[in-house]
C-alpha cells in the first residue's frame, strides 16, 4: 500500500520541456530565464520589476535581508521561536541572536503584544512570519517597529501569492522574502526572492547575491558575462540558476491554478473535519493561498495520532519543533513561550498539495475520524 504523502511538488510537461530548453541553452548561472521569472513575480504582484531580486533559496532570502538591514555582531533579532530553523541560523551566520517570542494560539504567527516587551537597545530587526493557513498581523508589528526605528522582515515563505487586507504580500512590506522550495507554493526546484521598496537595496542585492561583484545586470539576463566590475561591500554565491528560473516561469503561468487546488483542499478539510472532539483546526485566511493545514491534536495523543495515520497510509509532519528547544539555541534571550510550548505539543501537518485526488482526501478525512471517534 502506498502512502498519501504530505507534499508533492505540481510538476507538468510544461515544467520538463522548460528544464530541457534550459540545459540546452547552456546558460546555466543567472541569465534570461532568472530575470523572466522576475519579471512574472512583479507582474502578479503588482511591484517594480526592478525592486524583485531572485535567489537560491529562502534562506539566502532571509540572510540578504538580515545584511540589508544592518544585522551584524552582538544585535538581536526578534523572531517567534515558532519558526523555521533556517530564520535563526541566518541570525547566528551574523553573529546576532535570536529573540523568542510568543505567538497567538488561533494563527500561530508572532502576537505584536509580546514583541514590545523584548525590545532592547540591542534590537535590530523583527522577523514575522505568516504561517499554513494564517497571514502574520503586519500593521500592528509594523506600528511597533516604526516606534522603536527597527527594521521589519517579513518573511512570507508559506504566502506567496496570499492577500493581507487587499494587497498583495510582497507589495507593502519594507523587505519580504519568498522561498520557492521543491513543496512550497510554487517551486522552481529551489529558490527564492526578496522584494524591496528601495531601489538602492534591490542594487545592493543584485550585487550580493553574486560575491558583492556590481556587475551589470542587462549584460547577465542577455545570457552574456560581464568581466568588469567593483566590489564594495560582503558577497554570497546566492544566485538562482537560470535552470530553475525557467520552472519558475511555468509554475507562475499556472499560479492560479495550484492556488485553488490548494484551497479546495484546505476547505474540504475545515468543512468535513469540524466539532471532533480532540482536534483543533487552523484560522482559514480566505485571502491566503494556503502552504500547510495545520491542526492540532490535544489531550497528549499527537504521537498516537501519528502512528494511527501511518498505520492507515496516510503521512503527516510536524511544522515546526520550536526554537528554543534546540540545543543550539537553548540559551538565546525569549520572552514566556506558554502558547508556543503548548502548541508545539500538539501540531500535525495533514497532506496538503495540488494533486490530492477527491479519493485521497476522502481517505485521509476517513483515517482521521476513525481516530477520533473509534
Amino acid at each position: 500500500m502506498m502512502n498519501i504523502p504530505v507534499f508533492k511538488p505540481n510538476l507538468t510537461d510544461n515544467e520538463i520541456n522548460a528544464a530541457v530548453e534550459a540545459l540546452r541553452l547552456g546558460w546555466l548561472g543567472p541569465g534570461s530565464y532568472v530575470q523572466e521569472f522576475e519579471k512574472k513575480i512583479a507582474e502578479y504582484i503588482g511591484v517594480d520589476e526592478k525592486k524583485v531580486v531572485a535567489v537560491n533559496t529562502g534562506t539566502s532570502a532571509v540572510h540578504l535581508s538580515l545584511v540589508l538591514s544592518g544585522v551584524g555582531e552582538g544585535d538581536e533579532v526578534i523572531t517567534p521561536s515558532f519558526n523555521n530553523i533556517a530564520d535563526f541560523h541566518a541570525i547566528k551566520m551574523l553573529g546576532a541572536h535570536p529573540i523568542f517570542c510568543d505567538i497567538f494560539e488561533d494563527t500561530l504567527t508572532i502576537n505584536p503584544e509580546a514583541i514590545e516587551s523584548l525590545i532592547t537597545k540591542k534590537t535590530k530587526a523583527i522577523i514575522c512570519i505568516d504561517f499554513g493557513t494564517s497571514l502574520c498581523d503586519y500593521d500592528a508589528i509594523k506600528k511597533i517597529a516604526d516606534k522603536y526605528n527597527v527594521s521589519i522582515i517579513h518573511d512570507a515563505a508559506h504566502a506567496f501569492g496570499s492577500k493581507y487586507k487587499g494587497q498583495m504580500v510582497g507589495s507593502f512590506s519594507d523587505i519580504c522574502t519568498f522561498s520557492f522550495d521543491p513543496v512550497k507554493n510554487i517551486t522552481c526546484i529551489d529558490g527564492g526572492a526578496v522584494i524591496v521598496k528601495s531601489l538602492e537595496f534591490a542594487q545592493r542585492l543584485r550585487a550580493m547575491r553574486q560575491l558583492g561583484q556590481q556587475q551589470n545586470q542587462e549584460i547577465l539576463y542577455k545570457n552574456e558575462r560581464s568581466w568588469t566590475y567593483d566590489v564594495s561591500e560582503i558577497g554570497f554565491r546566492y544566485h538562482l540558476a537560470n535552470l530553475h528560473g525557467a520552472i519558475g516561469v511555468q509554475q507562475m503561468k499556472r499560479i492560479e491554478f495550484i492556488k485553488m487546488q490548494r484551497q479546495r483542499v484546505c476547505n474540504f478539510y475545515t468543512k468535513t473535519l469540524k466539532n471532533l472532539d480532540g482536534l483543533a483546526l487552523p484560522h482559514v485566511d480566505n485571502e491566503i493561498f494556503p502552504f500547510i493545514y495545520v491542526v492540532r491534536v490535544q489531550n497528549g495523543k499527537r504521537q498516537d495520532f501519528i502512528n494511527y495515520m501511518k498505520t492507515h497510509g496516510v503521512d503527516t509532519g510536524i511544522h515546526w519543533q520550536p526554537g528554543h528547544k534546540f540545543s543550539f539555541l537553548k540559551n538565546e534571550g525569549a520572552g514566556p513561550l506558554v502558547i508556543t510550548d503548548k502548541i508545539s505539543e500538539e501540531i500535525v501537518t495533514l497532506p496538503t498539495y495540488p494533486d490530492l485526488t477527491d479519493e485521497e482526501l476522502f481517505k485521509v478525512i476517513s483515517v482521521i475520524k476513525s481516530f477520533f471517534t473509534g
